[in-house]
């Protein structure tokens, strides 16, 4: 395991399943994760189920802030979104961390993955730590530890909440509702009492993060969290 190298996962997913409405990478929670373990001395290798380009949400790129709007403007960085490694090419063993980053399109793609299984259940139990922020705990969903756990059953978790949904506007548009799935694989569910607060907390090394604005929050617990490996 490279002590100062992370594998963020990001979709592919560019429509809400087979309707028209577009959805993909929320860039911002790439962006602030990106910046924020690289400036705390690590590097990041960005990998999809498919390999190759990731689709923007567009609502995404229409509330960039400065350093999203940075990184948008930097053509390596977004070189890096148009080549991605594909999950089942990916070496597990070279990574401390995993990180599931994304947008509502992951809802689609990220559960059903044997290869981001597999590469998660291996950085867990060589030691490193497993990630996520917002919809991009529904990677952590099926997530079987080799003694037949769920690595979820009995940790504490949070993620996009049910109430944040309905802010949203797009509860009847995905295909199940994040909080009730992580409870019924036996998680204890948290969140902030405040829709679309920052919130980040973590359970050992499973560390996990509310919404968009909780990534800075949820980097840090990851950055706190490798140090102490």
């Amino acid at each position: 395991m490279e002590k100062k190298r992370i594998l963020a996962v990001v979709t592919n997913q560019a429509t809400y399943g087979t309707s028209p409405h577009r959805t993909g990478l929320w860039i911002g929670e790439l962006v602030h994760f990106h910046a924020g373990v690289r400036q705390a001395g690590f590097e990041v290798d960005l990998v999809s189920l498919e390999g190759g380009p990731v689709p923007l949400d567009p609502r995404s790129t229409r509330m960039a802030d400065k350093a999203v709007r940075d990184h948008m403007n930097d053509p390596v960085f977004m070189s890096s979104l148009d080549r991605t490694a594909k999950a089942a090419d990916v070496d597990p063993a070279r990574y401390s961390a995993i990180f599931y980053t994304g947008g509502h399109g992951v809802m689609w793609d990220f559960p059903s993955n044997s290869a981001l299984q597999q590469a998660a259940c291996e950085i867990y139990e060589n030691g490193g730590v497993v990630s996520s922020v917002c919809h991009d705990a529904c990677g952590l969903l099926d997530i079987t530890l080799s003694d037949g756990s769920s690595l979820v059953d009995g940790r504490t978790v949070t993620g996009f909440s049910t109430a944040e949904e309905r802010v949203a506007m797009v509860k009847k548009r995905v295909p199940f509702v994040l909080e009730d799935e992580l409870r019924k694989r036996g998680a204890h569910y948290v969140r902030n009492t405040i829709p679309m607060t920052p919130f980040a907390t973590a359970d050992g090394r499973l560390v996990t993060g509310q919404n968009p604005y909780s990534t800075k929050a949820v980097t840090a617990k990851i950055i706190e969290t490798l140090h102490h490996l």
